[in-house]
């Protein structure tokens, strides 16, 4: 596995998580309702605590495709 095919794969990752992101904050923006409906199936969680959930989870999302998909594509773009 070359340099070049590692590169290649997190950049891929990176853009794939990034859309997951989008989405799940498109949903969290624009089907808020229907999402806290359909979640609270399952969860007995208040508006408040729905949305700070979200909030959090997207927010350590982030900080995960930050640390394991766009640090090691930029420190491998630097040493090669």
């Amino acid at each position: 596995m070359t340099l070049e095919m590692i590169r290649s794969a997190l950049a891929w990752c990176s853009l794939i998580n990034i859309v997951l992101l989008l989405l799940w904050f498109l949903f969290f923006r624009f089907a808020h309702d229907w999402t806290y409906r359909t979640q609270t199936k399952w969860l007995n969680v208040s508006v408040d605590g729905f949305d700070t959930m979200h909030c959090a989870g997207m927010g350590l999302f982030k900080l995960g495709i930050l640390l394991f998909n766009l640090v090691p594509y930029f420190a491998l773009r630097i040493v090669g």
